[in-house]
Protein backbone atom coordinates (compact mmCIF):
# COMPACT_ATOMS: atom_id res chain seq x y z
CA UNK A 1 0.00 0.00 0.00
CA UNK A 2 1.09 3.35 -0.62
CA UNK A 3 1.13 5.96 2.18
CA UNK A 4 4.29 7.56 1.32
CA UNK A 5 1.30 10.31 -0.43
CA UNK A 6 0.98 11.12 3.21
CA UNK A 7 3.55 10.51 5.27
CA UNK A 8 5.87 13.91 6.24
CA UNK A 9 8.68 12.11 8.30
CA UNK A 10 8.78 13.43 10.94
CA UNK A 11 7.04 13.86 14.31
CA UNK A 12 7.63 17.45 14.21
CA UNK A 13 5.27 18.05 10.97
CA UNK A 14 1.53 19.73 11.48
CA UNK A 15 0.44 16.77 9.24
CA UNK A 16 1.38 13.21 9.74
CA UNK A 17 -0.01 9.50 8.62
CA UNK A 18 0.70 6.34 10.93
CA UNK A 19 -1.17 2.80 10.23
CA UNK A 20 -1.87 0.66 13.01
CA UNK A 21 -2.69 -2.81 13.33
CA UNK A 22 -5.16 -2.00 16.36
CA UNK A 23 -7.19 0.47 14.42
CA UNK A 24 -10.61 -0.61 13.15
CA UNK A 25 -11.14 2.49 11.81
CA UNK A 26 -9.79 6.02 10.31
CA UNK A 27 -9.25 8.63 13.09
CA UNK A 28 -7.68 12.45 13.55
CA UNK A 29 -5.54 13.53 16.20
CA UNK A 30 -4.29 16.51 17.58
CA UNK A 31 -1.96 17.49 19.63
CA UNK A 32 -0.48 20.11 21.89
CA UNK A 33 1.13 22.03 19.34
CA UNK A 34 -1.04 21.56 17.05
CA UNK A 35 0.68 18.72 14.95
CA UNK A 36 -2.29 16.66 13.01
CA UNK A 37 -2.20 12.60 13.30
CA UNK A 38 -4.27 10.82 10.97
CA UNK A 39 -4.44 6.74 12.36
CA UNK A 40 -4.94 4.68 9.54
CA UNK A 41 -6.23 1.00 9.50
CA UNK A 42 -4.25 -1.69 7.96
CA UNK A 43 -5.43 -1.73 3.99
CA UNK A 44 -7.40 1.47 3.46
CA UNK A 45 -5.62 3.87 0.48
CA UNK A 46 -4.20 7.29 0.01
CA UNK A 47 -7.74 8.16 -2.03
CA UNK A 48 -10.06 7.31 1.48
CA UNK A 49 -7.57 8.92 3.75
CA UNK A 50 -7.53 12.20 1.80
CA UNK A 51 -11.53 12.46 1.70
CA UNK A 52 -11.93 11.34 5.73
CA UNK A 53 -9.40 14.63 5.70
CA UNK A 54 -11.32 16.51 3.76
CA UNK A 55 -14.77 15.75 5.60
CA UNK A 56 -13.23 16.64 9.12
CA UNK A 57 -11.16 19.85 8.21
CA UNK A 58 -13.26 21.92 10.04
CA UNK A 59 -13.33 19.51 13.57
CA UNK A 60 -9.25 19.44 12.98
CA UNK A 61 -8.83 23.11 12.13
CA UNK A 62 -11.11 23.93 15.56
CA UNK A 63 -8.56 21.59 17.67
CA UNK A 64 -5.50 22.89 16.03
CA UNK A 65 -6.61 26.21 16.80
CA UNK A 66 -7.40 25.14 20.36
CA UNK A 67 -4.17 23.02 21.05
CA UNK A 68 -2.20 25.13 19.03
CA UNK A 69 -2.32 28.05 21.85
CA UNK A 70 0.46 25.41 23.82
CA UNK A 71 3.24 25.01 20.85
CA UNK A 72 6.34 26.55 22.04
CA UNK A 73 7.16 29.73 21.78
CA UNK A 74 9.77 31.09 18.77
CA UNK A 75 11.11 34.22 17.46
CA UNK A 76 8.00 37.06 18.07
CA UNK A 77 8.92 39.01 15.13
CA UNK A 78 11.15 37.05 12.41
CA UNK A 79 13.93 38.94 11.19
CA UNK A 80 13.87 38.24 7.74
CA UNK A 81 11.17 36.29 5.38
CA UNK A 82 12.06 34.14 2.36
CA UNK A 83 9.31 33.21 -0.05
CA UNK A 84 10.70 29.39 -2.01
CA UNK A 85 8.23 30.50 -4.24
CA UNK A 86 9.65 33.31 -6.15
CA UNK A 87 13.31 33.56 -3.82
CA UNK A 88 12.44 36.98 -2.93
CA UNK A 89 14.21 37.59 0.57
CA UNK A 90 12.57 40.34 2.94
CA UNK A 91 14.30 41.82 5.94
CA UNK A 92 12.06 42.92 8.92
CA UNK A 93 12.11 45.85 10.76
CA UNK A 94 9.79 46.21 13.53
CA UNK A 95 9.95 49.10 16.13
CA UNK A 96 7.19 49.42 19.04
CA UNK A 97 5.43 52.30 19.03
CA UNK A 98 1.76 54.12 18.79
CA UNK A 99 1.67 54.33 15.16
CA UNK A 100 0.40 51.00 13.94
CA UNK A 101 1.69 50.51 10.22
CA UNK A 102 3.68 48.41 7.69
CA UNK A 103 5.33 49.49 4.44
CA UNK A 104 7.43 47.49 2.25
CA UNK A 105 10.47 49.37 1.05
CA UNK A 106 13.59 47.96 -1.45
CA UNK A 107 13.18 44.50 0.31
CA UNK A 108 12.39 45.58 3.57
CA UNK A 109 9.50 45.94 5.87
CA UNK A 110 8.85 48.08 7.92
CA UNK A 111 6.56 47.87 10.78
CA UNK A 112 5.42 49.87 13.81
CA UNK A 113 3.14 48.49 16.25
CA UNK A 114 2.25 48.66 20.00
CA UNK A 115 3.71 44.97 20.41
CA UNK A 116 5.00 41.97 18.59
CA UNK A 117 1.59 40.65 18.66
CA UNK A 118 0.13 43.27 16.90
CA UNK A 119 3.47 43.50 14.43
CA UNK A 120 2.60 39.76 13.88
CA UNK A 121 -1.25 40.85 13.12
CA UNK A 122 0.29 43.47 10.52
CA UNK A 123 2.64 40.89 9.06
CA UNK A 124 -0.39 38.12 8.41
CA UNK A 125 -2.24 40.67 6.67
CA UNK A 126 0.68 41.54 4.28
CA UNK A 127 1.40 38.34 3.82
CA UNK A 128 -2.38 37.39 2.20
CA UNK A 129 -1.68 40.33 0.24
CA UNK A 130 1.71 39.21 -1.03
CA UNK A 131 0.10 36.17 -1.59
CA UNK A 132 -2.64 37.33 -3.67
CA UNK A 133 -0.13 39.65 -6.05
CA UNK A 134 2.01 36.15 -6.77
CA UNK A 135 -0.67 32.66 -6.51
CA UNK A 136 -3.87 34.46 -8.81
CA UNK A 137 -1.52 35.32 -11.58
CA UNK A 138 -0.47 31.54 -11.73
CA UNK A 139 -3.52 30.15 -10.91
CA UNK A 140 -4.92 31.70 -13.62
CA UNK A 141 -2.33 31.27 -16.48
CA UNK A 142 -2.92 27.40 -15.62
CA UNK A 143 -6.45 27.45 -15.48
CA UNK A 144 -6.30 28.96 -19.18
CA UNK A 145 -4.11 26.56 -20.15
CA UNK A 146 -6.11 23.54 -18.60
CA UNK A 147 -9.06 24.81 -20.51
CA UNK A 148 -10.73 25.86 -16.99
CA UNK A 149 -13.12 28.84 -16.00
CA UNK A 150 -12.21 30.13 -12.23
CA UNK A 151 -15.01 32.77 -11.12
CA UNK A 152 -13.11 33.56 -8.08
CA UNK A 153 -9.55 33.50 -6.28
CA UNK A 154 -9.50 33.40 -2.27
CA UNK A 155 -6.82 34.15 -0.44
CA UNK A 156 -7.18 32.02 3.23
CA UNK A 157 -4.25 31.38 6.26
CA UNK A 158 -5.61 28.00 7.03
CA UNK A 159 -3.43 25.60 9.38
CA UNK A 160 -4.04 22.40 7.94
CA UNK A 161 -5.38 22.51 3.72
CA UNK A 162 -3.44 23.99 1.34
CA UNK A 163 -6.33 24.76 -1.39
CA UNK A 164 -10.16 23.69 -1.95
CA UNK A 165 -11.86 24.19 -5.00
CA UNK A 166 -15.87 24.66 -5.01
CA UNK A 167 -18.04 23.32 -7.54
CA UNK A 168 -19.18 26.96 -8.65
CA UNK A 169 -15.55 27.46 -9.63
CA UNK A 170 -14.28 29.45 -6.53
CA UNK A 171 -10.64 27.89 -5.78
CA UNK A 172 -9.07 28.90 -1.90
CA UNK A 173 -5.25 29.46 -1.32
CA UNK A 174 -3.01 29.37 1.50
CA UNK A 175 -1.16 32.36 1.89
CA UNK A 176 1.49 29.62 3.17
CA UNK A 177 2.16 28.61 -0.32
CA UNK A 178 4.53 31.26 -0.86
CA UNK A 179 7.10 29.17 1.29
CA UNK A 180 6.93 25.97 -0.67
CA UNK A 181 8.89 25.70 -3.95
CA UNK A 182 7.55 26.61 -7.28
CA UNK A 183 6.84 22.86 -8.87
CA UNK A 184 4.81 21.98 -5.66
CA UNK A 185 2.89 24.95 -5.74
CA UNK A 186 2.09 23.86 -9.25
CA UNK A 187 0.92 20.30 -8.49
CA UNK A 188 -1.36 22.09 -5.61
CA UNK A 189 -2.89 23.96 -8.91
CA UNK A 190 -3.28 20.99 -10.80
CA UNK A 191 -4.93 19.33 -8.08
CA UNK A 192 -7.36 21.99 -7.20
CA UNK A 193 -8.46 22.43 -11.15
CA UNK A 194 -8.75 18.96 -11.91
CA UNK A 195 -11.80 19.12 -9.11
CA UNK A 196 -13.49 21.36 -11.55
CA UNK A 197 -13.60 18.66 -13.66
CA UNK A 198 -13.85 15.53 -11.07
CA UNK A 199 -15.60 16.76 -7.64
CA UNK A 200 -13.79 13.73 -6.12
CA UNK A 201 -10.68 11.71 -5.85
CA UNK A 202 -12.06 8.57 -8.54
CA UNK A 203 -9.25 7.11 -10.87
CA UNK A 204 -10.51 9.89 -13.34
CA UNK A 205 -9.32 12.78 -11.50
CA UNK A 206 -5.92 11.12 -10.85
CA UNK A 207 -5.59 10.05 -14.93
CA UNK A 208 -5.88 14.04 -15.31
CA UNK A 209 -3.74 15.12 -12.30
CA UNK A 210 -0.98 12.86 -13.79
CA UNK A 211 -1.50 13.82 -17.38
CA UNK A 212 -0.17 17.25 -16.38
CA UNK A 213 2.08 16.38 -13.91
CA UNK A 214 3.40 12.79 -13.80
CA UNK A 215 5.67 13.55 -10.75
CA UNK A 216 2.24 13.91 -8.87
CA UNK A 217 3.10 11.27 -6.20
CA UNK A 218 6.46 12.89 -5.66
CA UNK A 219 4.97 16.45 -5.28
CA UNK A 220 2.22 15.15 -3.34
CA UNK A 221 4.39 13.69 -0.93
CA UNK A 222 6.68 17.29 -0.18
CA UNK A 223 3.40 18.90 -0.53
CA UNK A 224 1.98 17.25 2.85
CA UNK A 225 5.52 17.89 4.46
CA UNK A 226 5.49 21.14 3.54
CA UNK A 227 4.08 22.65 6.72
CA UNK A 228 7.51 22.56 8.17
CA UNK A 229 8.21 25.29 6.24
CA UNK A 230 6.01 27.48 7.15
CA UNK A 231 7.67 29.78 9.80
CA UNK A 232 5.99 29.64 13.09
CA UNK A 233 4.93 33.57 13.45
CA UNK A 234 1.85 32.71 10.33
CA UNK A 235 0.05 30.89 12.89
CA UNK A 236 0.98 32.10 16.11
CA UNK A 237 -1.64 34.09 17.95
Amino acid sequence: MQLSLFETGGPGERFAVRVSEKARRLTARVHIGGRVEIVVPRGVGPRMVRDFVQRFTPWIDRKVAALGQNAPVGEAVPAQILFALTAERFTVNFRAGPRRRLFEQDGHLHIEALDAEGARRRLRRWLRRAAAERLTPRLLQLAKEMNHRVSKVAIRCQRTRWGSCSSRGTVSLNCSLLFLPDEVVRYLFVHELTHLTHMNHSAGFWRIVEAQEPQYKRLDAELLAGWRTVPEWVFRD
